[in-house]
């Protein structure tokens, strides 16, 4: 399989545990990163938050003093593990299995959470899929219909239910990714996603704006996750293309979550922060 280029940054279809066989390990959170309390008692939900760079957000949100939810699909023990992470860093970490193709469940996360925390201040749509085809011809429709129902519904779907309880200051953050912006000629569908997604975050803000909720997003570009082993063959060169000449840690994204989720983003709404290792987008 032809590897498509600088590769996006999520994936559901790994092996649990797949983030400590990786070499070198991902970078979750810096040593030397110093919280300040700047989300302080927050309560915070992340889909797709059991590795890579949900993980990482996970970790950073509970090192600024937030509370927080992780949903995930089956990679049972690499939750624990987030877990494990948040809760040394004495905060509380809920984990929700599911399937967020599914509504019912998209409404039950939610729920869960107010249950066990009795609010929601950041709401962080995370969750991916991707299948990597060289040809449109090889596209069949039932992965086309994974791949929406998965990457962008449920954005709709947890955000709805995220409203019931929102209110003045909090924030919704969306991942797109670097393809939204250029393209990728092997990851069609996944990246038409993400297009929908930065048009989602977009509108949603200005619907939003009037009740000082914020929406933006982060699109990151060449990030070490679990995904990369799990998806291509050679990974040798991976990032090597990015004008920085390297791939990027979970721990250099999550750091741009931390400040959308916090107030030093005030005044920002409808915007995307690129974590891509230099490449210049337009928008």
């Amino acid at each position: 399989m032809k590897k498509p280029d600088k590769f996006p940054e999520q994936h559901q279809s790994k092996q649990p545990g797949d983030e400590y066989k990786m070499e070198p390990a991902p970078e979750i959170i810096r040593d030397t990163y110093k919280g300040s309390g700047k989300l302080s008692d927050k309560i915070a939900l992340i889909t797709g938050g059991d590795s890579g760079i949900g993980r990482s957000v996970a970790v950073h949100f509970a090192k600024e003093g937030a509370n927080v939810a992780i949903v995930y699909l089956n990679e049972d023990e690499d939750a624990i593990e987030t877990k494990k992470m948040v809760e040394r860093e004495g905060r509380k970490c809920l984990i929700l299995e599911g399937d967020l193709k599914e509504e019912d469940f998209c409404r039950s996360i939610i729920d869960s959470c107010i249950a066990e925390f009795g609010k929601l201040n950041i709401l962080v749509n995370n969750a991916a899929v991707q299948f990597p085809k060289d040809k449109l011809e090889d596209i069949e429709m039932g992965q086309v219909k994974e791949t929406f129902e998965t990457n962008i519904y449920p954005y709709f779907m947890i955000s709805k239910e995220a409203l019931k309880h929102l209110g003045e200051g909090d924030a919704i953050i969306n991942t797109t990714s670097v393809t939204a912006y250029r393209g990728s000629e092997h990851l069609l569908d996944y990246s038409s996603t993400k297009g929908a997604i930065t048009t989602f975050t977009r509108s949603l803000s200005k619907m939003l704006a009037k009740r000082k909720i914020r929406v933006n997003g982060v699109a990151p570009g060449p990030i070490w996750t679990p995904l990369i082993p799990a998806t291509f063959d050679e990974v040798k060169n991976f990032g090597n293309d990015t004008p920085m000449g390297r791939a990027g840690q979970p721990s250099e994204v999550a750091p741009a979550y931390v400040f959308l989720a916090c107030e030093d983003s005030s005044y920002i709404t409808g915007q995307v922060i690129h974590v891509n290792g230099g490449e210049i987008i337009g928008g």
